[in-house]
């Protein structure tokens, strides 16, 4: 592949990555089986991550599994595009 081809490609996460695990909900919408959340990372960074639909609320703290990373993700649902976006296999509030 080339790489301009590259772009729009998922990319599989690695366990070992230095890539978030989880973070504070700052905000959340469902749409079309999905819940999207915005976190806020153990760094402060904020990210988009989108899992089978999960109930969350605002202030909840989410642990999630398995990320592929979707760049220039738009969903229709919500009528939005992502710049990244990172789709789990599932995510759960932490306790």
């Amino acid at each position: 592949m080339a790489a301009a081809d590259t772009a729009n490609a998922p990319l599989l996460l690695a366990a070992n990555d230095a890539a978030p695990t989880g973070g504070k909900v700052v905000s959340t919408a469902d749409a079309a089986g999905y819940t999207y959340m915005e976190l806020s990372g153990a760094d402060g960074k904020k990210f988009w991550i989108a899992a089978p639909t999960t109930k969350v609320k605002v202030g909840d703290t989410v642990r999630f599994n398995d990320a592929m990373t979707m760049n220039n993700f738009t969903s229709k649902g919500l009528k939005r595009t992502f710049d990244t976006i990172l789709f789990v296999s599932s995510a759960s509030v932490v306790k």
